[in-house]
């Protein structure tokens, strides 16, 4: 496990295109279906990493509070013929367990990633109406045997203020997880 921390996309950007099959629902889910939407939340996950399995349970609560209010997909770009746990069927596995109601995406090209410059899991990022990155930064300040309690406090204080329209801080902590594990 390395240590990675999120390259930090620069505000303003625009989300890159994507459409990725749900490992759940077995549906098509493109990026314009979140449009008209107040905002798109991105998350780069996985089933594997233990900073990621820290938080699942909040991110299944948080995508159960804010779902309905705007668009939330997570996506896995891990090479899943070395980590097999990350592939579509370990994927599944994860969202039923953890009850995620949001789509949980494939990207088996890892060109998604790519576009979104995703360094690590988790690897989040929240978008507004424009379909421009508002907040890239870490979900809270919990971390595997830090002893710090997982709120999400971060990330919900960055949806809250898109939610209400208000300004947020450029003023972010970069997430930190495991690197994505790139095909050679």
């Amino acid at each position: 496990m390395a240590l990675t921390e999120s390259t930090m996309l620069e505000l303003g950007t625009t989300a890159p295109d994507f459409a990725l099959l749900d490992v759940v629902s077995g549906n098509l889910v493109r990026r314009d279906d979140f449009r008209g939407q107040k905002g798109l939340l991105i998350m780069f996950i996985c089933a594997h990493c233990p900073y990621v399995k820290h938080i699942e349970k909040a991110l299944a609560e948080l995508g159960a509070d804010y779902i309905g209010k705007l668009g939330i997909v997570a996506i896995s770009s891990n090479d899943a013929d070395s980590y097999p746990d990350d592939g579509p069927a370990g994927l599944k596995r994860q969202a039923q367990t953890m009850g995620f109601e949001f789509p949980y995406l494939y990207d088996e090209t890892q060109h998604v990633a790519r576009a979104y410059k995703a360094a690590c899991t988790p690897d989040l990022y929240l978008f507004d109406d424009a379909m421009k990155l508002v907040y890239r930064g870490q979900f809270d300040g919990s971390r595997p045997g830090n002893g710090v309690p997982v709120t999400g406090k971060d990330l919900r204080a960055a949806l809250d203020s898109e939610l209400r329209g208000e300004k947020l801080s450029v003023d972010q902590r970069a997430s930190v997880g495991c690197n994505i594990k790139w095909k050679s």
